[in-house]
């Protein structure tokens, strides 16, 4: 088939397998993985933000709208097949195992490995709580992450994902909660919860209570584009909780779009600078963190990426999320813009590519040790990839 080698190409442009990374690398290469390696504690490194999405197969009870499996949709579906290729299936009958086996592999394959936050992803809902299929974009159960956070306990970590506009939000909540879930995952812009409704101030409550703490996408969504929905991506809309001790992680630091600056009636601002306005409000200190997924694609350089490596006072605050699958799509992370935004040394893209083409996930990792700021060399401090001492154990 004539798309293949283009799918391969955007996709998973790798031809070498995580386990023959021991002995397969250049020196130079080796010697980055050393360096990124060197300053932790083996098990230590942690991943909050691992995507465990599945077609629905193999039992998972995971699912995709169906455009996107469709050639009636094909948008849609070539970039499904590009995140396939990305994670390494090659037989769609057994997406959802092979999925999980090669993201396995991918972690256990490092010597000293920590864990990978694996997350659930409840429907889109509307505001009398029922669900929107039609804008349901993918779906992976709680049950699902959690017995995989169950079968490996190395590696894995449950991210449940609960919707505050479901009848049994709360019920769920706490049911999760009991099995050992710490971490709830939203997605507002994709999901269709606004973080400001009243109605939803007993969940956060319930989250309080069992303490929890929210991992939510700030920012714009590529995978929505209805205007109404990308404003659930702002920023602001997270003084609700934030005020009521919620603690929560914004993921991908908010570093693309724009939205409405509420502080400012009719005014638009990025939606960084509203992420960096919460981090600089006192009172949110011990409850607002952000995670650096995707911070290094190409569509969101330079500014955030460079400006957080500024900040030395927000690392403290800062934790580490990869984003899989997405550093295994050939066309989001590309070296060459890092070396352009003055972030890496040119000599490094060789054996950066190297790694890649064994362990993507390895590959994330060490392009973020790597990082320095253009001007003063600043670099993420190790602590920024290991398990937080300031939010629940793993």
């Amino acid at each position: 088939m004539i798309l293949k080698p283009i799918i391969k190409l955007l996709g998973g442009a790798f031809d070498r397998e995580p386990e023959e990374l021991q002995g397969g690398l250049s020196r130079e290469a080796e010697r980055l993985v050393n360096d990124a390696l060197i300053d932790v504690k083996p098990g230590s490194l942690r991943d909050y933000h691992a995507h465990m999405v599945g077609i629905g197969t193999n039992g998972s009870g995971a699912g995709v709208n169906p455009k996107k499996l469709s050639w009636r949709h094909p948008k849609d579906y070539l970039a499904t097949q590009v995140y396939l290729s990305g994670a390494g299936i090659t037989d769609e009958r057994e997406a959802d195992r092979q999925y999980v086996d090669r993201l396995v592999r991918l972690i256990r394959t490092v010597e000293g490995h920590g864990k990978l936050g694996i997350l659930a992803f409840d429907r889109h809902y509307n505001a009398d709580g029922t669900i929107n299929h039609d804008k349901t974009e993918f779906f992976t159960p709680n049950d699902y992450i959690l017995a995989l956070a169950g079968t490996y306990p190395d590696a894995f970590f449950p991210i449940v994902s609960v919707h505050p506009y479901r009848e049994d939000a709360i019920e769920e909540l706490h049911r999760c909660a009991d099995c050992g879930a710490r971490y709830m995952k939203w997605l507002p812009n994709a999901q269709g919860m606004d973080a400001s409704n009243p109605k939803i101030e007993p969940y956060y409550e319930a989250l309080k209570e069992r303490g929890m703490v929210l991992l939510t996408h700030v920012g714009e969504e590529k995978a929505v584009e209805a205007e109404e929905d990308q404003a659930l991506g702002n920023p602001l809309l997270f003084r609700t909780p934030l005020k009521m001790g919620v603690t929560i992680i914004m993921a991908h630091a908010g570093s693309l779009g724009t939205n409405a600056d509420f502080d400012n009636p009719g005014k638009q601002a990025e939606n960084f600078d509203l992420l960096l306005r919460l981090f600089d409000d006192p009172s949110y200190q011990g409850h607002l963190y952000a995670d650096i997924s995707a911070t290094t694609q190409f569509n969101r350089l330079p500014r955030p990426l460079v400006e957080l490596l500024a900040r030395e006072d927000l690392h403290s605050r800062l934790v580490n999320g990869s984003d899989y699958p997405l550093p295994a799509l050939n066309i989001m992370i590309q070296t060459r813009a890092l070396v352009r935004s003055g972030l890496l040394p040119p000599e490094e893209r060789i054996p950066l590519k190297e790694i890649y083409n064994f362990n993507p996930l390895l590959f994330d990792y060490v392009v973020k040790r790597r990082l320095r700021h253009p001007e003063t060399g600043q670099r993420f401090p190790a602590h920024v990839f290991t398990a937080h001492s300031d939010l629940p154990p793993t």
